[in-house]
């Protein structure tokens, strides 16, 4: 697959108007209206490294809070005497909230600034992990209080991805997004990691509360730092006025959201995104079984540490080789594809390279590969919605990831039944390949980088206030 320069641009009134303004821009072609973006709400390189280092600690304090349930789970099972149906009822909670606040968060982070929500959001499903054991004994049945919190965990949590999409779509140029959200998005694997660690650790010395102490109280002073360093002490005030009226970032109707919609390269994104989250969540629950079953003496903490000390820097590469890419010349499409094309084809190689294999070692070598090369999607789908739709990049995200979510419980679902039915892995690791191919040949073919979310004889100035 080649990746081509671009060549020399013919300008005109209404490529202006329709591509993406960078920061030197100063205007519109003679007769055209200004695009919707005002160029100096880009944020500067230094300030973009301190939010993005801030965005990698928010996003692994998200997992450490996430994850503080499941590594609890036992624990808390054996005290209150839950059944696995029962423990099962509180972990798969969070799924069902974090499914219904994905557009929400993303249409309230486009009308207000993604970083309110980031903050609001923060500090508040840090404060509900850090009371998750007050309320357990606060309650007669357990049960039903730690499903409630899981819930409204998922409701709290759902923002924040969606958020970091339209934050990245209004602050950060096109140049410089593949290394912010590759760079972010390994927070999830760091924070797995942390709380792997650390989370077990403070387990076994001084109890499953503490876990949730910690990373409660730690993701509340991310929030007050966020907020009085980064924000100034600026209220996040949220209003219904603004909700109303968020300038330019909440001028598209229902019409302009049917036109949207009806994009061949928007339904591409949507399509990939649904495939290879529904790809990743359906090895991120079989792995450890996969590994159990056929390598039953292998130490756990191999197969569940080192892919995500491979998917680490993975990500960060892929960020920094996409902007270099980039900022060189190459076209956005044909690079967004590029990385889509090692995260979904070169790593569906070594997921079938597992279907085969009879060593452990090598069974952990192809499994490090696959998670390494799947976060080549952070450079990918990922940021290519904010190539299309930066004044609704948080909201169309939401979408996106609705739609993974719900894919990804339901090939979760069907890869069990595969193996109740087949007794074999290879089937399951052949669906996944098979999903992973069908959204690769959709972005390849419908992908592009120009925006679609402003029709070039309609574009108005609008003011952004945030």
């Amino acid at each position: 697959m080649a990746v081509l320069p671009k060549y020399v641009k013919k300008y005109s009134p209404d490529s202006v108007c329709h591509k993406e303004s960078r920061p030197s821009d100063k205007a519109g072609a003679p007769g055209c209206p200004k695009c919707p973006e005002r160029h100096s709400s880009h944020w500067s390189r230094p300030v973009a490294r301190v939010w993005t280092a801030v965005l990698l600690l928010g996003t692994c304090l998200l997992y450490c809070a996430r994850v503080a349930m499941p590594i609890c789970a036992v624990s808390m099972a054996q005290q209150f005497g839950w059944s696995k149906r029962e423990s099962g009822m509180v972990l798969g909670s969070f799924f069902w909230g974090y499914c219904f606040t994905q557009v929400f968060g993303g249409y309230v982070s486009d009308r207000v600034g993604g970083e309110k929500v980031l903050l609001l959001s923060a500090a508040a499903w840090g404060a509900m992990t850090a009371f998750t054991p007050i309320l357990a004994h606060f309650c007669s049945q357990p049960i039903f209080s730690m499903t409630l919190a899981r819930f409204l965990m998922g409701l709290l949590q759902g923002v924040h991805y969606p958020s970091l999409a339209s934050l990245c779509s209004q602050k950060v140029v096109e140049s410089e997004r593949g290394f912010l959200m590759s760079t972010v998005g390994s927070g999830s694997y760091l924070g797995t990691l942390v709380i792997g660690g650390a989370g077990s650790l403070m387990l076994d010395l001084y109890g499953w509360q503490s876990v949730f102490y910690v990373s409660g109280l730690l993701s509340v002073l991310w929030a007050y730092c966020m907020w009085k360093y980064l924000l100034k002490g600026e209220g996040p005030i949220i209003t219904l006025e603004s909700l109303g009226s968020g300038g330019s970032q909440a001028s598209l109707s229902k019409r302009h959201w049917l036109r949207l919609l009806k994009q061949p390269a928007v339904c591409a994104v949507i399509v990939t995104h649904l495939c290879t989250a529904s790809t990743f969540f359906t090895l991120l629950s079989w792995l450890p079984t996969f590994f159990k079953d056929t390598f039953p003496d292998a130490k756990g903490w191999v197969f569940n540490v080192v892919p995500w000390l491979v998917a680490i820097p993975s990500s960060l590469f892929s960020g920094g080789l996409s902007d270099h890419l980039i900022s060189q010349g190459y076209d956005t499409a044909s690079v967004r594809k590029l990385m889509q094309f090692f995260s979904m084809g070169v790593s569906s190689v070594f997921t079938l390279l597992l279907c085969g294999s009879n060593s452990f070692s090598w069974a952990v070598a192809f499994v490090s590969a696959t998670m390494g090369f799947t976060t080549f999607s952070h450079s990918g789908v990922s940021v290519n919605v904010q190539d299309l739709a930066p004044s609704c990049a948080g909201s169309l995200f939401g979408v996106m990831n609705t739609c993974g979510a719900f894919s990804g419980v339901l090939l979760v679902y069907f890869s069990g039944y595969l193996i109740e039915t087949t007794g074999s892995w290879t089937s399951v690791f052949a669906l996944i390949t098979a999903v992973n191919l069908l959204g690769l040949c959709t972005f390849l073919a419908f992908a592009e980088a120009r925006r679609v979310d402003i029709e070039p004889s309609k574009a108005r100035h609008h003011n952004i206030h945030i």
